[in-house]
C-alpha cells in the first residue's frame, strides 16, 4: 500500500514537472515556428503604403483632371447633375429604398 501512495505521488510529480516544459520558440506555448504568419500576412497586404512609388508616366490615383474640373464648375454655378433612378428589381412590389 505504502509502495502504490509512491508510485501516484511520483507519477503526480512528473506531470507537474511536465507543466513546465518549454518549447524551443521564443512565444510560450507555441509549439509551430510559422504560427500567426496568416495573421501577420493579410495584416500586411491590407495596410495602405503611404508613400506609393509611381513612374513618371504613370497616372496616379485620382488625375481624372477633366471630370473633377468639369464637376467643380458644375458644382460652384449650381448647374450639378440630377440624381439618375436606378431600380435593382423588376416587376412591381420591388420594395426599394433610395429617392422618389
Amino acid at each position: 500500500m505504502c509502495s502504490s501512495r509512491r508510485i501516484i505521488a511520483a507519477a503526480a510529480g512528473a506531470l507537474a514537472l511536465a507543466g513546465c516544459a518549454q518549447t524551443t520558440d521564443r512565444r510560450t506555448g507555441s509549439v509551430d515556428p510559422q504560427f500567426g504568419e496568416a495573421v501577420a500576412w493579410n495584416k500586411a497586404v491590407q495596410t495602405v503604403d503611404p508613400a506609393p512609388s509611381y513612374a513618371a508616366t504613370d497616372t496616379k490615383p485620382g488625375s481624372a483632371g477633366d471630370k473633377a474640373a468639369a464637376a467643380a464648375r458644375r458644382y460652384r454655378t449650381d448647374q450639378v447633375k440630377a440624381i439618375e433612378q436606378v431600380r435593382s428589381t423588376q416587376g412591381s412590389g420591388g420594395g426599394g429604398s433610395g429617392p422618389q
